[in-house]
């Protein structure tokens, strides 16, 4: 793995994702990733102090791209059905595209959660959600308690991601139509307006 002067510790989260998204966390090892990114197996703890500084970086990195797409998501505007929606799509495709940053930002027994970039980068990509739904309220339900709902969505969409890749193992050993990880984002957005909502229809 070809690197920059300089680049080092890009190349080194890259190599630690890639390795995390191969094996799982618990496949991790800092001479591992030295050997990946062609470097002494000492350049690691140089440059991130431990292995999980390292983690934590690359924790912060996922968290930092998440953010990004939350805010493109938010920035198209439209209904609150629409903003959960594509807030939602933003999540699984984040997670599907950085599959060694998804498997580290919520490891708190591996990264250290009292980070100051990890706390603030985490804080702001969830406050990004908590308006989301924050729109949902004043839209549906003035009664929505905004973090139980906010926390409710995060669930779903991580349990979404976590689960794909059984469902789509279960589908093909089965025959049956391979499960499209957008539609259901796409449903379960309108089951959660449905049920978010005041009104005794469901209606938003």
């Amino acid at each position: 793995m070809a690197y920059h002067h300089g680049g080092l510790p890009d190349t080194l989260r890259q190599a630690t994702a890639e390795l995390v998204a191969e094996r799982g966390p618990t496949g991790f090892s800092l001479r591992e990733v030295a050997r990946r990114a062609g470097v002494s197996h000492a350049a690691p703890q140089h440059h991130f102090g431990s292995a999980r500084g390292l983690l934590t970086s690359v924790a912060v990195e996922g968290f930092r791209r998440l953010r990004d797409e939350f805010v493109d998501a938010i920035a198209l505007g439209g209904t609150a059905a629409e903003l959960l929606e594509r807030t939602g799509l933003a999540y699984v495709r984040t997670a599907l595209a950085y599959p060694g940053h998804f498997g580290l930002m919520l490891q708190h027994d591996l990264v250290d959660p009292d980070d100051p970039e990890l706390a603030e980068v985490s804080t702001e990509t969830f406050g990004l959600l908590v308006a989301v739904i924050e729109a949902v309220r004043d839209e549906c339900n003035t009664d929505l308690d905004v973090d139980d709902a906010a926390i409710m969505c995060w669930s779903l969409m991580h349990g979404l991601v976590v689960l794909t890749p059984k469902h789509v193992e279960m589908a093909e050993r089965e025959l049956t139509p391979r499960p499209e990880i957008e539609q259901r984002v796409r449903a379960f957005t309108h089951y959660l307006i449905a049920g978010f909502a005041a009104r005794e229809d469901g209606a938003c």
